[in-house]
């Protein structure tokens, strides 16, 4: 969930049909939370490397998962839940005809009745980043080589990083997970997103 990623879609050339349905349903549920760009082309990418199931958690109005599918060979299925039901709904109609998109109106811990995932993507529960809200299991959410994005993350060019005046334990957690191997992307000057791969 991105402050402002609905609008800074606009005046972007080429963006996937799927997509510019899915930036439509924000605007008229007037949702601006939708990842930003430079975060829908990196999973776009990632997609196009799954060949069994993808996760999201967080589906806001469908903006991501839109880029999710844009991006997904024939075949592979495609799960998001969305702990809000009228934006649920919202996002459920937009993929009304890609049958191989499944919206689910529910907590994140729910994705787990879908998986495991070769993709999972946690934008909305699961990241850890709130304290009560604990750490998506990966070990028992992705298959082994599976790959996990923790998006919205703000560079950090020193160690160990630091967020809001004090380490930013969240990141911490899922850079030394002990189960992942992973890495820092930066995809602008103000955000990054980590990301993992279970070791298998």
């Amino acid at each position: 969930m991105t402050l402002h990623g609905t609008d800074a879609h606009a005046g972007l050339p080429g963006l996937p049909p799927l997509v510019r349905r899915a930036l439509g349903a924000a605007r008229a549920q007037a949702f601006p939370y939708s990842c930003r760009p430079e975060q829908g082309r990196l999973l776009q990418v990632l997609a196009g490397g799954v060949q069994g199931r993808i996760g999201e958690t967080g589906t806001g109005v469908g903006v991501g998962l839109a880029w999710l599918a844009s991006g997904a060979r024939a075949g592979v299925r495609l799960f998001s839940v969305e702990r809000e039901a009228e934006r649920a709904r919202a996002a459920a109609g937009v993929f009304r005809d890609r049958p191989e998109v499944t919206v689910a109106c529910g907590d994140w811990r729910d994705i787990s009745a879908y998986g495991p995932f070769e993709l999972l993507v946690l934008d909305g529960g699961g990241q850890g980043k709130v304290p009560g809200d604990p750490a998506a299991d990966v070990e028992r959410l992705l298959v082994p080589g599976g790959t996990v994005v923790v998006d919205d993350f703000t560079p950090c060019d020193q160690w160990p990083p630091r967020f809001g005046g004090g380490v930013d334990r969240a990141r911490l957690r899922w850079l030394e997970h002990p189960a992942l191997r992973a890495l820092e992307v930066r995809l602008a000057s103000d955000l990054c997103a980590v990301v993992g791969t279970l070791r298998p």
